[in-house]
């Protein structure tokens, strides 16, 4: 075994291409083949083709592995219909968020969750502890995977030209078995940038192929290879939260303004699962007087608020702090989500951030930054 980060599929193509690469969760993942800028504004604008074959990918199957996940996680999750997916969180005890995730419901006992790759063998081992006593098995399947993902919006103009399955039909949040240029796939219509696009779950063996055939099709619609850094930035200028960022193990999802995905309704093992009775307590904490909100930040300035800088009131009082923060290029000026007290987290509110002792104004706005036409 050698040291240092892992390698995906990939990592020779990325390499061929230029990329600069960083050691991203334990991988060695390309954070940018050129101009950051170029490859987010082709997402926005065109396609971009990524390599996610970090993430954690788990099986959960078995008679009751859908009351299993009940029981592991906050979602709903044996409600979902074959072939659809669910974002959902996995909560400690206290309940703490210990990841958000993806589960695809792949048949009528089999689930693929897809975990954060940072989290994924802290994910595996709850789900394994959590599904003791259900007839159900949890495995292990992230050596099994190579993922990519085509977004943007000539995303599925360039994958039509690669299969046969009824692009038209899959729609938000579903999935399906489909052959892509030769090679069976689990094709998903989700992603993490605010534009439509689909992830393309893969054998490793295959990842290679399918890269340089989407490289191919994608040729006359602007399809660009997109790293790591845009992906932060259209993921931050879509609003969508980032795990040790906007979610933490101290967070909730309450805290995170994101209280929709616990289902305290689930009809399976009498509606309990873990974490659900600290939820409780959170659910209404929150309603009653939340103490920070999540909320965006728009900056008329140049500089930048970054992760860990303190919010501060007109008056210079600590109001809130930065999670995420960067130069928007959609919308030409520094953004950022931050936790502010609820006093100055409604939209149109003039808060500052403290930019190495500069206080810099900034106005409170509503998330997302940015929402693609539909």
């Amino acid at each position: 075994m050698t040291d240092g980060p892992r390698r995906t599929a990939l990592d020779a193509v990325h390499r061929a291409l230029g990329a600069t690469m960083t050691d991203f969760a334990g991988w060695d993942m390309p954070l940018r083949y050129g101009s950051e800028r170029e490859e987010h504004n082709a997402v926005r604008t065109s396609a971009g083709l990524f390599d996610l074959s970090h993430m954690g990918e788990i099986t959960v199957s078995g008679p009751q592995a859908g009351e299993a996940l009940d029981h592991a996680l906050v979602g709903f999750v044996s409600a979902l219909g074959h072939g659809r997916a669910r974002y959902t969180m996995i909560c400690a005890e206290d309940g703490g968020i210990l990841d958000d995730l993806i589960v695809y419901r792949t048949g009528e006992q089999a689930f693929l969750v897809v975990a954060n790759a940072s989290n994924a063998q802290l994910v595996l081992d709850e789900l394994t502890a959590r599904a003791a006593g259900f007839d159900a098995a949890v495995r292990d399947d992230r050596d099994a995977y190579a993922l990519l993902a085509v977004q943007g919006p000539e995303a599925a103009a360039i994958l039509a030209r690669l299969t046969d399955a009824d692009l038209a039909g899959l729609k938000y949040y579903t999935c399906l078995p489909a052959t892509v240029a030769g090679r069976e796939t689990l094709l998903a219509r989700t992603g993490y940038t605010g534009e439509d696009g689909f992830e393309v779950f893969t054998s490793p063996a295959d990842a290679e192929h399918l890269w340089q055939a989407l490289t191919e099709a994608g040729a006359g619609h602007g399809l660009v290879p997109c790293g790591l850094s845009c992906r932060d930035t259209l993921r931050l200028e879509a609003g969508m939260p980032l795990y040790g960022h906007e979610l933490t193990a101290a967070t909730t999802p309450f805290d995170a303004g994101l209280g929709r995905v616990v289902r305290f309704d689930k009809t399976t093992g009498g509606g309990d699962f873990v974490g659900r009775a600290a939820l409780e307590r959170a659910a209404a904490e929150a309603a009653a007087h939340p103490p920070r909100v999540l909320v965006g930040l728009v900056s008329t300035g140049r500089r930048v608020p970054r992760a860990g800088y303190a919010v501060v009131s007109p008056t210079g009082e600590p109001v809130g702090e930065v999670t995420s923060g960067a130069p928007s290029p959609t919308l030409g000026r520094p953004i950022a989500i931050a936790y502010v007290d609820a006093a100055h987290a409604a939209p149109g509110s003039a808060v500052a951030v403290d930019v190495r002792g500069s206080h810099e104004p900034v106005e409170v706005v509503a998330l997302p930054f940015y929402q693609r036409a539909r």
